[in-house]
């Protein structure tokens, strides 16, 4: 049994969008599921949110066999959690007297760690409850045993629930701890069993399945038209573009001459290509990047792998994904250093310890995530371990940014509107996605919100036939976290409390280039259908491209102000809204009610012209039910990183 649910790629947007806590600081605090201790019967302490939002009463089938295995994770709260999360925001905030005295790894877990006598009681206790500890680490107590052990660990009952026409186990009321451990147990994970947990000594597959784009292209927004075409919104669509490449988005989001240098961005994903070096050394080669030099790029692996073998996880179908994320990183910032930190699995224990080894090491200053679910199957034992991951890197100068997802607010494929975890923790910065037009000589033409529906050529060719939505940024209100102190007076009410008469939590903060029809070149090593694997070229998108942009861009701005870390950048992201340092995107630049399309040419079987081509025209700018606004929207946040972004960070600089 795994102790937490998969994570999938935020997006990988070929063709189409293909499927893939705090402390009370007004930093975001879960309202109806608070994660943190409180008050218990009998001398005990309630670990809130441990029993699952679908372990109801009409789901409940009974008791589970005393013998039923369990394994679980019990996260440690270190020695002053409330503390942590205070930290956390003053040094992140540009108008605390404490802003940017940012502490060392050590410092941070000297401060804030557990200790040895809080670890050695909280193993005490578990094993004096009858179940077996089969690791420890600074963060964490993993423990395996059966439901009888755990009911006297947890003080709760496991009861067998039917979820997705399937049963599971899981707590029948919440989850505690003694008293007399004093606040040590921030949470505990993998109660329930849903899913289950794969064999381990796994191998990784080879390269994924082949994907090429078809053509014509256009080499820049609006170089090629083809007049024989029907037209759209007045007039006749471009061709899209092959791919931006460096060049394009480093002149789109004012580059200027920084590079990075002295900047390093860790980017997560699971799995790892094994292909991935020569790859991007031969992309950067091919389109005019710098090369890569000696040591720029490294990776931290797992000792193993799990999950390969399961749909869910898909291990090969990461391989793109970090391709994309390491590209596009260097694409932007060519000179930052960049380490892969690679989780075993998809599985949200994997990835927290990814993230843990890079502030445990202090491997980076931005890290850059791809990665995400929906906030319905969020839980706030896991938001909880997350946020305390965030928090601490925020103490020691790391910022954390997440793609904000590719299904716009998730109706059309999750059937409830909502945004995507854990883009929204307050902790963490969330990106939008927009469509970029860059014209002849690398100038920026404008941007939409991330917004594509797909309408076909007719048999005919005189008309386009049909409108269907492919994907969008994604975006919205929480219904978990409450309004930071960032978003305050920046976020309309009419988003804020679209949920009720709290102000919530609002995503995405910022946004970049993310609609695959005006996507990101990205190169990789992939199968053919012959059995072959080559070096091949196509253009992606999604907010999976987003997210490292801004990394990338993010490194260019620590650069600028002389190497400082910028850390847990929402603050400062806020604190220049308004002004000249972002590109304000609506949905109509070219004018109200002025719409925009691209013409697609895709090969039908993705590959080659054997099984046919496809032609499609790709309206931009209409994103489900959220829309790209004058100011702050849920599509793309503040906006994009304007001309003057990057030297706003320049100490000194007046905006």
């Amino acid at each position: 049994m795994r102790s937490s649910r998969s994570r999938v790629r935020a997006g990988l947007a070929l063709a189409a969008a293909l499927p893939l806590a705090a402390g009370a600081l007004a930093l975001g605090t879960p309202t109806a599921l608070a994660a943190q201790a409180g008050p218990g019967p009998h001398d005990r302490q309630a670990l809130a949110g441990t029993k699952p939002l679908w372990a109801t009463p009409s789901a409940d089938r009974g008791t589970a066999d005393a013998s039923e295995k369990v394994t679980a994770r019990v996260y440690l709260a270190g020695r002053d959690a409330k503390g942590l999360a205070a930290y956390a925001r003053a040094v992140s905030d540009p108008a605390s007297a404490s802003y940017g005295k940012y502490l060392t790894s050590r410092q941070a877990k000297e401060r804030f760690g557990a200790t040895k006598e809080q670890i050695a009681g909280v193993t005490g206790w578990l094993t004096s409850s009858g179940l077996k500890v089969t690791g420890t680490t600074d963060h964490y107590v993993t423990v395996t045993g059966d439901a009888a052990a755990a009911r006297k660990a947890f003080g709760t009952e496991l009861h067998r629930y039917v979820k997705d026409g399937r049963t599971y186990h899981a707590p029948s009321t919440t989850a505690s701890v003694p008293a007399s451990l004093d606040g040590a147990v921030l949470t505990v994970v993998g109660l329930n069993d849903a899913p289950r947990l794969a064999k381990h000594r796994e191998t990784l597959p080879g390269p994924s399945a082949a994907f090429r784009n078809a053509g014509p292209f256009s080499t820049y927004y609006g170089s090629n038209v083809n007049k024989s075409l029907p037209s759209a919104y007045g007039s006749h669509a471009p061709y899209a573009i092959k791919g931006y490449t460096g060049k394009q988005l480093r002149a789109a989001y004012g580059a200027k001459n920084f590079t990075g240098k002295g900047v390093t961005i860790a980017i997560t994903d699971a799995y790892a290509s094994p292909t991935i070096a020569q790859d991007a050394q031969q992309y950067a080669k091919r389109n005019g990047d710098k090369s890569w030099s000696k040591g720029q790029y490294s990776q931290v692996l797992p000792a193993d792998w799990t999950h390969t073998g399961e749909k869910e996880c898909d291990a090969s179908g990461w391989y793109g994904e970090e391709t994309l994320d390491i590209e596009a990183a260097h694409a932007v910032a060519p000179d930052a250093g960049i380490v892969y930190v690679a989780g075993a699995s998809c599985q949200d224990d994997d990835l927290i310890d990814a993230l843990h080894k890079i502030v445990d090491g202090r491997l980076a200053d931005i890290v850059s995530n791809s990665w995400g679910d929906v906030e319905s199957n969020e839980t706030p034992d896991v938001a909880a371990a997350y946020d305390q991951v965030f928090q601490t890197g925020a103490v020691e100068g790391i910022g954390f940014y997440f793609s904000s997802g590719d299904d716009g607010d998730n109706v059309a494929k999750h059937g409830t509107k909502q945004a995507d975890t854990p883009a929204n923790s307050p902790w963490v910065t969330s990106v939008g996605g927009t469509s970029l037009a860059v014209g002849k000589g690398d100038k920026y033409m404008w941007e939409t919100g991330w917004g594509t529906h797909k309408a076909e050529l007719s048999k005919d060719g005189l008309s386009w036939e049909g409108s269907v939505f492919t994907g969008g940024a994604g975006g919205g209100t929480s219904k978990i976290h409450q309004q930071p102190f960032y978003q305050r007076g920046v976020v309309p009410d009419a988003l804020a409390k679209a949920n009720g008469s709290t102000p919530m939590r609002v995503g995405p903060d910022i946004a970049a280039v993310a609609d695959s029809s005006t996507g990101f070149l990205v190169g990789q090593t992939q199968t053919f259908p012959d059995g072959s694997t080559k070096y091949d070229e196509y253009r992606i998108g999604g907010t999976s491209l987003a997210a490292p942009v801004i990394a990338g861009v993010q490194a260019l701005a620590q650069q600028a102000r002389h190497g400082v870390p910028i850390g847990f950048a929402n603050p400062a992201i806020y604190d220049r809204y308004g002004t000249a340092a972002y590109h304000d995107v609506t949905d109509h630049p070219l004018g109200k009610g002025q719409g925009i399309g691209v013409v697609r040419v895709d090969y039908k079987n993705s590959v080659d012209a054997k099984d046919g081509l496809v032609t499609t025209l790709r309206s931009l700018g209409g994103d489900s039910s959220l829309s790209a606004v004058v100011g702050y929207d849920d599509v793309t946040g503040v906006g994009t990183p304007g001309d003057s972004y990057v030297t706003s960070y320049v100490p000194g600089h007046r905006r």
